[in-house]
């Protein structure tokens, strides 16, 4: 199971370019407030002093600690010139360069936060820091900077608020070990550290706590009931530290022998606990619990990667491939775009919406519902009223009274009648326009995910289409009018649905309830007007009076041959109306899908690759968006460290988790 630390390490390594968080991989975060000894806990795990020292914030970014036992045959030399050392370190910004002296380690760090930060100001971005050492078990730390909050200096008034989000954002990982620091001479109850890490871990099931200084408590006081738990229990232990004091600093002693003065000081006060306690003991638990930590994680850690790495590979290929052969390219999309628009029309497109009807059944709703419904909704006989009727019989008949209906009065009133289908007809063809307007976005939304990686592309193709839209609208409405002009051209009495006038006229006459025959009562009906007078407009011959100028009374109640003659114009108007009507609802949506739609879908790639497909083009159409490219090569990257992953986690047997 030891095995099982380096193995965590190569895949941090794997995900240092891309992002170590998406993975979330077990490791201990060290947390502690500003001056809690992390540094000095830090050092006695490594046997060596290379972390910055100082006032204030000193750390003002992350430090990704990774320690590797080295067996001490293992010398390496260092490149530059040839010095041998058994401990040595690397980091991930230093190409190739090998750090033998920890003073040399301790001034890159420090150059190295001072490169991306300003002044006191903190920094999310980590420094990944290898330490090779035959002195060292294996761990990964990460090195956090200590809670703050006072701002001091030049430091931001909000540094209390970044460095606790920059804290939460490493122990909130779940896969993560919570090593809490807290100074021995301070109130447990109010250690920042240990209320952070409650905020993400509630049930202490992650979270380590270490109690520093403890030879720096108040003469006759001690941490015997803080490191025996009864004031605060902590699950996974409490384990007592004493640090190098900054005489010990001043005076350069070593890490071993502060090491042996800490055991000498954990006997003579803490003799129970001294076997639990002290630096040493502290890295064995770190190490230990590091490594079941990882046996637990593993499963779902393999889990993830194999998540992540189908999602990533879907994305990638939603990008497609840099383009090599521009020609072949762009006749693949134009084509693509070509079919995909036609499909969805026909009804086959493969990206279907559900929650509105889109493309071909848009365009039959138009046909049979919106123009359908219109269609029905048109009175035959509105807008006329029967002395509209009665005006145009007399104005067809002249200075002549006539004896039958004229026709010519009937021509007229039916022709007022079939225009007003022009405008809905007009309707119906905006409507189509418009959805087939509205199935280019719905391509390229859907059906060629391609075509957005080319935003000049796009537009083009846009144009392309919008511009034949344009070119057979005009047509269409043309031929649309055109069916209402036929109608009116020529009324056709002969239709064979059309009721003629003969019966018309003896179906009124047989519902009218009259005494006498049809001769006598128009006799009596004009010796009746003869005694009454003159009918308006109608006077001495030697007075000419315009019918149009003289309004006939709204409230005259017209005589029985008026009424019959309204009746029967009425029934014609009607039946004939209805007969042009459904011819109109019949013909228009045909003229519709051969002048626009089926135009359309006909000459649509033939336009496309008329317009578009010209070698000066060629190179500006196909010019991917900067932000396309560089998520490619984002995913692309992201693809290769988990495909690196899952081969590293593969290696891993059955018998390195017992």
């Amino acid at each position: 199971m030891e095995t099982l630390i380096p193995i965590i390490n190569r895949l941090q390594e794997v995900f240092l370019t891309v992002g170590a968080e998406i993975i979330q991989l077990p490791q201990i975060v060290v947390v502690g407030s500003q001056s809690s000894g992390k540094s000095s806990v830090l050092e006695s795990l490594v046997g060596r002093d290379f972390l910055p020292r100082g006032s204030g914030i000193v750390t003002r970014r992350p430090l990704v600690l990774q320690l590797v036992n080295v067996h001490p045959l293992q010398e390496r030399c260092k490149q530059e010139n040839g010095i041998k050392a058994e401990e040595w370190g690397t980091f991930l910004h230093c190409k190739n360069q090998i750090f033998t002296d920890f003073n040399e380690i301790r001034k890159e760090i420090e150059e190295e936060t001072n490169r991306s930060t300003n002044n006191k100001g903190i920094s999310s971005e980590p420094i990944y820091l290898k330490i090779y050492s035959p002195n060292v078990l294996c761990l990964t730390l990460v090195d956090l900077p200590g809670i703050t909050k006072v701002p001091v200096g030049d430091q931001p008034e909000d540094i209390e608020t970044q460095v606790q989000e920059m804290i939460l954002s490493y122990i909130s990982n779940p896969n993560s070990l919570i090593l809490c620091v807290s100074p021995a001479n301070s109130d447990l109850a109010t250690s920042d550290a240990l209320k952070l890490a409650r905020e993400v871990d509630p049930d202490g099931r992650r979270t380590l706590l270490v109690i520093s200084k403890l030879d720096l408590m108040d003469a006759g006081t001690d941490a015997l009931e803080v490191l025996l738990g009864r004031v605060i229990p902590v699950r996974l232990g409490i384990i007592g530290v004493v640090n190098r004091s900054q005489h010990d600093l001043n005076t350069q002693k070593s890490l071993v022998d502060s090491c042996k003065d800490e055991q000498a000081f954990l006997q003579r006060h803490y003799p129970s606990l001294a076997s639990r306690c002290g630096s040493r003991y502290l890295a064995r638990i770190l190490s230990r619990l590091l490594m079941h930590h990882i046996r637990d994680c593993l499963p779902e850690l393999k889990t993830r990667v194999t998540v992540l790495t189908a999602q990533y590979q879907t994305r990638l290929n939603s990008y497609g491939q840099p383009v090599e052969d521009h020609s072949a390219t762009l006749l693949q999309i134009v084509t693509k775009f070509a079919t995909d628009y036609c499909n969805t029309i026909e009804g086959t497109a493969r990206h279907i919406q559900t929650t509105e009807l889109c493309g071909g059944a848009r365009i039959c709703y138009i046909f049979h519902e919106t123009f359908g419904r219109t269609l029905q909704s048109i009175d035959p006989l509105g807008g006329l009223t029967e002395l509209d009727i009665l005006t145009a019989i007399r104005n067809a008949t002249g200075p002549r009274p006539a004896l039958f209906v004229p026709e010519v009065s009937f021509e007229l009133l039916v022709k007022k009648q079939i225009k007003r289908l022009e405008e809905p007809s007009l309707r119906c063809v905006e409507l189509v326009h418009e959805e087939l307007q509205r199935i280019i976005q719905h391509c390229s939304a859907y059906s060629t995910q391609e075509l957005l990686r080319f935003p000049k592309l796009h537009d083009s193709i846009v144009e392309v289409v919008t511009s034949l839209l344009r070119k057979s609208l005009p047509i269409t409405n043309d031929m649309v009018q055109n069916l209402v002009a036929i109608e009116l051209a020529y009324i056709n009495t002969k239709h064979p649905d059309f009721t003629d006038a003969a019966q018309v006229s003896a179906s009124v006459n047989s519902q009218q309830a009259e005494a006498g025959d049809a001769g006598k009562r128009w006799k009596n009906e004009t010796l009746s007007s003869e005694e009454k007078g003159p009918v308006p407009g109608f006077g001495s011959p030697s007075k000419t009076v315009n019918l149009l100028d003289t309004a006939v009374p709204v409230s005259r109640k017209l005589s029985a041959r008026e009424q019959r003659d309204c009746e029967i114009i009425q029934r014609l108007i009607k039946c004939y109306f209805l007969i042009v009507r459904k011819s109109i609802q019949d013909s228009v949506p045909k003229t519709v899908m051969h002048f626009l739609v089926n135009f359309v879908k006909e000459h649509l790639q033939s336009e496309l690759v008329g317009q578009l497909y010209k070698q000066p083009l060629l190179q500006e159409l196909l010019i991917e968006s900067q932000e396309t490219a560089q998520q490619r090569t984002e995913v692309a990257q992201m693809l290769e460290a988990l495909k690196k992953a899952s081969n590293i986690i593969s290696e891993i047997r059955e018998t390195h988790l017992c």
